[in-house]
């Protein structure tokens, strides 16, 4: 590692190469040269990993607890209104059908959240230590045609449920100890998350079930995510090694549900849903309960009788206009300008980044192209991933693919 550092300062290379004795004429003015090359090179990389412009123009200077929930500053006064609607049903408490909140009724029966602000908070990432929801489990039951719903209690479990209905059960979490030893034999202690699902209300789960648990993730920054061109993100893929690296990314092809035909999936952890639209249509439908233009059923299954027989506040249980206001508003939260850039930490931490070779499957830098919201279309912007999968090891997998 100590050669790794120097190899990396700019005045250790010069003045190196420059005093070392090289028999072969003309060979130490190569060598500098060279080496030249390789320092600016390096300079530019690093540089490029220091750009303060997360978003491009759909960058905001904000900081601080709101820094998630700001509007791109290149959208229009129009889209602006619909942004400030859309953040009102982000956060707002939906309610039971019938308590004369019109707009804003027909959760349930079964669900996880009352708002979408309810997991993700600030718009930021969902917490994993608190008692409020955030942290969700997804069941399926692997089949030759592929993964399907747990027959009882569908593709997720929800803990909450409106009056007269039982909701499905609840989930204990807990964490055991894993001890290892470092090479130079410091120990450490890992702890690992375990679940138990108790007071399961329509009874056991099928002995086949795998479950994954997927916790909220940010909502910044997605329109932006949606406008890299698909041709950017499959170049990188590389799903056999072929190139012998020992990166192995991967591109998630799921079924539109919109056309029945396969799409890259972009978002989620296993990047199993392909747009901002779909995404906000599954949170609405599975975690509120809320049906809406692109999924118009509840999530009752078969055994599930009296959720099927509670009455909802029609399909859609939300107004295409506003659903689509709530789209907009996922979509054009800008995103964060990075901070400390002229911190020597931060500058350190850049070149290890490099060295490291983290860019590989975190890419840095990602150009937009068009999108039907003009602010997201044509911009540079820095999200620091190449939007593909990758196996990280038995140890971070939970075994239900997607």
């Amino acid at each position: 590692m100590a050669t790794q550092s120097r190899l990396n300062d700019p005045e250790v290379e010069h003045s190196e190469m420059m005093s070392s004795p090289d028999p072969t004429p003309g060979r130490p003015v190569v060598a500098l040269l060279a080496m030249a090359v390789l320092v600016t090179a390096c300079g530019s990389a690093t540089a490029e990993l220091m750009n303060a412009r997360s978003g491009g123009e759909a960058t905001t200077q904000v900081s601080g607890v709101g820094a998630f929930s700001q509007p791109a500053p290149n959208l229009s006064a129009e889209e602006l209104q619909r942004f400030e609607r859309g953040n009102d049903l982000f956060t707002v408490n939906w309610v039971e059908t019938g308590l004369d909140q019109l707009d804003t009724d027909g959760i349930g029966p079964l669900h996880n959240a009352s708002s979408c602000s309810g997991c993700h908070l600030r718009d930021g990432r969902g917490d994993p230590s608190g008692d409020e929801p955030g942290l969700l489990f997804r069941l399926g039951v692997l089949e030759d045609s592929g993964m399907q719903p747990e027959p009882t209690y569908g593709d997720q479990l929800q803990d909450r449920s409106v009056p007269g209905v039982p909701a499905e059960g609840t989930v204990r979490r807990m964490y055991v100890e894993e001890p290892g030893t470092y090479d130079d034999g410091t120990p450490y202690t890992l702890r690992r998350p375990a679940y138990e699902f108790e007071d399961l209300a329509y009874g056991s789960l099928s002995v086949d079930v795998l479950v994954s648990a997927r916790l909220a993730t940010p909502v910044f920054g997605a329109g932006l995510l949606e406008a890299i061109p698909e041709d950017s993100i499959t170049a990188g893929a590389d799903p056999d090694d072929t190139d012998g690296d020992g990166i192995s990314g991967r591109a998630n092809y799921v079924v539109d549900p919109t056309t029945g035909e396969l799409i890259l999936g972009r978002f989620g952890w296993k990047a199993g849903v392909p747009t901002v639209e779909q995404q906000i249509a599954r949170a609405f439908r599975d975690d509120i309960g809320i049906t809406n233009p692109l999924l118009g059923d509840e999530t009752c299954t078969g055994p599930q009788v009296t959720c099927a027989a509670t009455a909802g506040s029609g399909s859609p249980e939300i107004e295409p206009s506003a659903f689509d206001d709530v789209v907009l508003y996922s979509s054009t939260l800008a995103a964060p300008a990075r901070r400390n850039l002229d911190s020597p930490a931060v500058e350190q931490g850049a070149r290890l980044f490099l060295e490291l070779e983290c860019h590989l499957c975190h890419k840095p830098r990602q150009t937009t192209g068009s999108h039907p919201i003009e602010a997201l279309s044509n911009q540079v912007i820095y999200p620091f991933t190449d939007l593909l999968l990758h196996d990280m090891g038995a140890g971070l997998a939970d075994g239900r693919p997607d």
